[in-house]
């Protein structure tokens, strides 16, 4: 394998954005194929050695890279492939040896003794370092400083950089900027082709430059968990999981062979199969080391993915976070990630959960209080005596919605709770004792018997678990906390508000309209806030065994009782793995979930991202003929108007017990405490009450039923795919034989007429603002997301490539095609465009003509008439998911900036990955204030040298109406301001990439 051009963001922060031609003449050729280089970067003089003794011999095992090894075990991919080529890589080994000196901190690499003799490996020890700063650091900060010790070798990455880190209290305040290399890269499919077709792509684009294809290839384990694929068309049926997936792959076969053919043409990358359960679980459950043992060089696990809620996998001590898709692309090809040193926000958690209260009560409270609080860009780490009183899945349910409270991280130090659940799922005890040990050593593991360190944070909260109370949250916004209690009337004031995240604005007189249909015969009847999907889905709550045996323990109540769930609601299970499966059917609980219509439908992420299915056409013309506010209530973590399905208005956020307890009363206009859920065997009505289970009862369900050798015989397979999945032929070529008709795969532009001279930094001219936004445009609202509407620009283009209607598939299915994406670029049914003057829809005003037209169709035409765009936006512009596309897309568009009250974290930064200048109003400003109206053209007075442009500097920004404005460059750092020059990150990679021989 080869480096690729990391060296290059580092000489770029430090040399006065030397020009390129410089860059090129400092760049090493080529590295060790390791699953994390367990030594610092080498000098250019160690890897031109390398590049002549091991290339030969890394290509003669090229194909164990992906196969053939144990890539779970703690030793590294290198030792196994040592037996082929012996000669060659001792030598290497050698070298590897005195590269290792050169390391800054070399002082302080110690041996980490076994208990019976002999060592696990070596490591830096923080504790060797003898400064008292570091005992004061929150833990998630230790596992930076550690990265950034381990790589440090004065090039890439600095002994400035390891003081910033250490003396993180003066320095996170001040912005300060900081390299970091993440242990693995995480991908799921929906955002995984894409980056794999990146990949594809620029292999070609390398070889068209003249350079070496090969040298595209991942630096660092890259999993990718195929899961976002299935939808919902089969629901009430023990044949719903086999029908469902033959669907699946009916509609996926041309991306799924895709993948397959990724695995095996890129070195060092997995792929789960389908059919395996939801990413995060599988990366908790499966994927996540917690400690790597690279070739006797120990440190800790982190990862960065590309789908938001990567960060469940910090419930197990193990820093992960969210990228775009690009970030990730950069990632996996050795480019060190520039981030922002965060603050930490410290969450101390006291007291113990009450009877009753479930997981999700709990992270709907924590949502909100960080919500107020304010933790955008921040990690927050949890501590206290009240965290070793939560179990790990608990955590992991937490962690999992740092993107709904806003943080980076949301993140729980490992403690003796944590080595607990790593022995229930199946790691070995060598494994556990080798990561207690290290954690240990390096003073980064937690012992709540021992006294603790007081240690620093930016900001503090607190939270009595004891005061935690029964919750759901909604109608569509996560953070928008409704006590059980009060449902009810919270319910009611929506439909009296004024349309907005918490109102319909229903006229007092049609509030209790009802909509009477026949539904297979059987009478039925719809009112607004009727249940009509009720699914226990996604990532947050699938992977906690307390909740999903709470939920099969109301459907067995409710059976009991003679409660039956009406036959219209759609119901649905979706587990997060097979472990899920088996503890259900080990507790008998699973036979009373199907009696309630929530039968297994497949394993993966289904309504929280909008593969909830038709509902029944009956239950659908009744919502639509009388325009009734239906709602859905799921056990995930978006919902988001228009997410979750297109004729749900109100989306409310459930434990799973709560999801079958909604479902069993038909209505979220109901008060538990007050009214019957409904009338049971014998007349008798059944309340809330006599349907929920006790904290003790779910906790025996939990310790009878949820067995190590459930998580062992699971992934023991879990690799081996299934008969669906092995039967796809795939070719071996290195180069991907692109097909111009194929509406799932397409090479995009990105790098069309692409040379190795950088298109330079640039403002913009006399541009037209292709939409106006207010505040919290996510994106979901920016991005391709869920079914392709019938009337939208891509089924246009779908129909005129011969697709059928029922085989559009959804936009996440199709993210590989650019054409189709860039086609649903905010094409969301729900979005509000100031242009329209108060019409919802994706549609916008075309200036120059006046006209009303789709956005793609619109900027069409400026991009035709050479017209440059720009978007206007409020505050948390980008906030969501689907991240990757919400820049890649505008960026199709022709949108050259976008300037806003605020931008979410990744959001902006992949705006400026796309060559996007992202713009930021100065405080008390935004379009209103400046009474902005749209139709003015823009000219953003940016030099054209990028050595005249600072990171965070005033711009100018004029009208042609004679107004002018102030605005900050959100070009956070330098290395933004290099991508920026060349057009993108991924040019920027391919240049340098190119240019080494």
């Amino acid at each position: 394998m080869h480096i690729t051009g990391h060296h290059s963001s580092a000489l770029l922060r430090r040399a006065s954005r030397s020009t390129t031609t410089r860059l090129h003449s400092s760049l090493s050729t080529k590295s060790p194929p390791s699953s994390s280089p367990p030594s610092p970067s080498p000098s250019p003089a160690a890897s031109q050695f390398r590049s002549h003794t091991t290339a030969a011999a890394f290509r003669s095992v090229r194909s164990r890279w992906s196969h053939g090894v144990d890539w779970k075990s703690p030793a590294s991919l290198l030792s196994q492939i040592r037996t082929t080529a012996s000669p060659v890589l001792d030598r290497f080994h050698r070298t590897l040896a005195t590269i290792a000196s050169e390391n800054a901190f070399s002082g302080i690499l110690t041996g980490l003794p076994k208990p019976g003799g002999g060592e696990f490996g070596k490591f830096y020890s923080l504790p060797a370092l003898n400064d008292p700063r570091i005992d004061k650091l929150p833990y998630s900060i230790r596992i930076l400083l550690e990265s950034a010790i381990r790589n440090c070798d004065n090039f890439q990455v600095t002994k400035e950089d390891v003081e910033k880190i250490i003396d993180w209290e003066n320095t996170a305040p001040k912005q300060v900027e900081i390299p970091f290399k993440p242990a693995r890269v995480l991908l799921q499919d929906f955002t995984g082709v894409p980056a794999v077709v990146d990949l594809a792509c620029m292999r070609d684009a390398i070889n068209n430059l003249g350079g070496d294809s090969d040298k595209i290839n991942p630096l660092v384990p890259v999993d990718l968990v195929v899961d976002h694929s299935v939808q919902v068309d089969v629901t009430r049926s023990e044949n719903a999981v086999k029908a469902n997936m033959e669907l699946e792959f009916q509609r996926n076969k041309e991306r799924f062979a895709f993948l397959k053919w990724g695995s095996k043409a890129f070195q060092n990358m997995l792929v789960v199969p389908p059919g395996s359960g939801i990413v995060h679980q599988v990366n908790l459950e499966y994927l996540g080391r917690v400690v790597f043992n690279t070739d006797g060089m120990l440190y800790p696990d982190s990862v960065v993915g590309t789908d938001s809620h990567t960060t469940m996998i910090d419930g197990l001590g193990v820093a992960g976070w969210g990228v775009g898709g690009i970030e990730a692309e950069a990632a996996m090809l050795g480019q060190p990630m520039s981030m922002v040193l965060p603050g930490v926000v410290g969450f101390k958690l006291s007291g113990k959960l009450r009877d009753g209260v479930t997981a999700t009560d709990l992270v709907l409270t924590v949502t909100q209080m960080l919500r107020k609080h304010g933790v955008v860009g921040k990690f927050v780490e949890f501590y206290g005596d009240g965290v070793g009183k939560i179990s790990l899945a608990d955590r992991a349910t937490i962690a999992n919605m740092s993107p709904e409270y806003g943080a980076t991280m949301g993140f729980f130090p490992v403690d003796h709770v944590t080595l607990q659940y790593l022995k229930l799922t199946g790691r070995s005890d060598d494994t556990v004792a080798m990561i207690e040990a290290y954690l240990r050593a390096n003073n980064m593991f937690v012992d709540y018997n021992e006294p603790q360190q007081e240690r620093v944070y930016t900001s503090y909260l607190e939270l009595n678990l004891s005061e935690v109370e029964p919750c759901i949250s909604g109608p569509k916004r996560p953070h928008d906390r409704v006590p059980l209690k009060e449902m009810k009337a919270d319910w009611h004031s929506c439909l009296d508000n004024s349309v907005g995240f918490k109102g319909f604005a229903v006229p007092k007189e049609a509030q209790e309209k009802v909509a009477n249909f026949d539904f297979h015969g059987q009478p039925a009847e719809l009112k607004h806030g009727s249940v009509v999907i009720a699914a226990i889905t996604s990532c947050t709550n699938t992977s906690n065994p307390s909740v999903m045996l709470g939920a099969g323990l109301v459907a067995k109540k409710a059976c009991e009782l003679g409660l039956q769930v009406k036959p219209w609601v759609k119901t649905s299970l979706a587990p997060g793995s097979g472990v899920v499966t088996k503890y259900l059917l080990q507790s008998g609980l699973q036979k009373y979930l199907n009696e309630q219509g929530f039968h297994i439908v497949g394993y993966g992420c289904t309504t929280c991202i909008g593969n909830s299915g038709d509902l029944d056409e009956s239950v659908a013309s009744a919502i639509a003929d009388n325009d009734i506010i239906a709602s859905a209530v799921l056990s995930g973590n978006r919902n988001f108007e228009g997410r979750v399905h297109a004729l749900t208005r109100a989306n409310y956020l459930a434990s799973p017990p709560l999801v079958v307890a909604y479902a069993l009363a038909g209505t979220v206009d109901i008060d538990f405490e007050k009214e019957p859920i409904g009338v049971g065997k014998d007349g008798k009505e059944v309340y809330f009450r006599d349907i929920w289970p006790s904290s003790e009862e779910v906790a025996d369900a939990v310790q009878s039923s949820v067995l190590p050798d459930m998580f062992k015989s699971t992934y023991k397979s879990v690799t081996e795919g299934n008969p669906m999945w092995n039967d796809l032929s795939v070719p071996e070529s290195k180069l991907y034989s692109w097909d111009p008709t194929s509406t799932y795969i397409h090479k995009p532009p990105y790098f069309n007429n692409m040379t190795m001279d950088p298109p330079g930094a640039h403002g913009v001219k006399d541009a037209y603002c292709l939409l106006n936004f207010g505040d919290s445009i996510t994106t979901d609202h920016i991005s391709p997301a869920g079914s392709i509407h019938k009337d939208s620009p891509a089924a246009k283009f779908l129909l005129e490539h011969g697709v059928d209607r029922k085989d559009f598939n959804s936009y996440g299915s199709r993210r590989g095609n650019d054409e189709i994406m860039a086609r649903g670029t905010f094409a969301n049914i729900r979005i509000v465009n100031k242009l329209l003057k108060g019409e919802v829809g994706p549609k916008t005003v075309h200036i120059p003509t006046g006209e009303k037209l789709s956005v793609f169709d619109a900027a069409s035409r400026y991009k035709a008439a050479g017209q440059d765009t720009i978007v206007l936006a409020g505050a948390e512009y980008g906030s969501g998911s689907s991240r990757d596309w919400a820049a890649k897309g505008p960026m199709l568009l022709g949108v050259k900036a976008v300037i806003a009250k605020s931008f979410e974290r990744i959001h902006r930064s992949n705006l400026v990955g796309m060559g996007i200048i992202p713009l930021c109003f100065k405080a008390g400003e935004d379009a209103d204030t400046l009474q902005l109206t749209g139709h003015e053209r823009y000219t953003i007075d940016l030099p054209n040298n990028i050595n005249e442009i600072r990171p965070g500097q005033d711009v100018t920004v004029k009208t042609d109406s004679g107004k002018s404005f102030t605005c900050t460059a959100r070009f956070d750092t330098e290395v933004e301001l290099a991508y920026f020059n060349h057009g993108g990150i991924l040019p920027y990679v391919i240049r340098q990439l190119a240019a080494q021989k």
